[in-house]
């Protein structure tokens, strides 16, 4: 019933934003949208949100709080950018909702619902790192499922034109951000990401390169299977996302062990897996499946939480 779903608001009424609001809408078991908040009068986000019955405001997180609907909401999605998302947060914390954060700030627990949902149900705020976190992490923790992994570089190859000025103004958010959670969520003993924008036209997809350098060269197989199964289950809420092309294991030679201090003189394996993410066009172009996945991996996360609450 529609009356008892969780009332719903989304902070930011740029093109994420809005591909959420669509999604919330179209695709939520157990949310209501309430209120879309922005700071520019003339934004497309607010004016789609109006046609849709929700109530809007372009004064912000302030004006969010004044909205006579705000009694109606229990989560709080925040599309905004990391430094905006401190002062939001210190706000709505006052007023005990839920805030799932899909900026960099990190305040909240790093969440990917493949890895981790179920231990942050009840979080007052959870992060949901970035998109190449999202698109990323779930393929280290499958290779550390079988076997630890002792170092993982992750390149995020995006277009240029999916990148807006929230992405932009968060590069450096973005690579420590991604980096550190795929050590504390994909288990990497250390790591590195990258993220490039590229300009070509027409706009590329979102593709994600993924390495992985594990001990030894004896569990390929269980390996290959594990990843598959993740990239399978990852898939359930963005049907975009797949494997480019076949995963690749590369044996490190002898003479090269001891570039790899993390082997610690044993031998060890390159575990190579090239990955793609088209988005599902609600709002954003297919092209920008950067944006989708994040869109999709929040709802996945509320919807879960609003069940939690009822």
């Amino acid at each position: 019933m529609e009356n008892q779903k969780i009332g719903a608001a989304i902070i930011g009424s740029g093109n994420i934003g809005t591909d959420l609001m669509i999604k919330i809408m179209r695709n939520s078991k157990y949310l209501k949208f309430v209120a879309m908040v922005g700071i520019d009068p003339e934004s497309d986000g607010l004016a789609r949100a109006k046609r849709m019955g929700a109530a809007v405001t372009h004064e912000g997180v302030e004006g969010l709080v004044k909205l006579p609907e705000f009694k109606e909401v229990k989560i709080v999605f925040d599309a905004t950018s990391a430094n905006a998302h401190i002062k939001n947060n210190e706000i709505l914390q006052l007023y005990g909702v839920h805030v799932i954060d899909l900026t960099p700030a990190a305040i909240g627990p790093y969440t990917v619902p493949v890895c981790n949902l179920e231990d942050n149900l009840s979080a007052p705020n959870i992060n949901m790192v970035t998109c190449g976190g999202q698109a990323t992490i779930p393929i280290v923790s499958a290779v550390n499922d079988i076997t630890p992994v002792f170092y993982a570089e992750i390149v995020a190859s995006i277009s240029s034109n999916s990148a807006g000025p929230g992405t932009r103004a968060n590069i450096d958010e973005f690579t420590e951000t991604t980096a550190a959670a795929l050590r504390v969520l994909g288990g990497a003993k250390s790591s590195k990401a990258i993220i490039i924008l590229n300009p070509a036209e027409p706009p590329i997809l979102m593709r994600d390169t993924v390495y992985c350098l594990v001990t030894g060269n004896n569990c390929n197989d269980e390996i290959k299977t594990a990843i598959e199964k993740r990239v399978a289950e990852v898939a359930t809420y963005v049907p975009g996302y797949r494997l480019k092309q076949d995963i690749q294991f590369d044996p490190i030679p002898s003479d090269e062990i001891d570039l790899f201090p993390e082997l610690k003189g044993k031998s060890g394996t390159k575990v190579s897996v090239f990955l793609e993410v088209e988005g599902a066009a609600h709002y954003l172009p297919a092209y920008a499946g950067n944006l989708d996945i994040m869109t999709s991996a929040a709802l996945v996360c509320a919807d879960a939480m609003a069940k939690n609450i009822q």
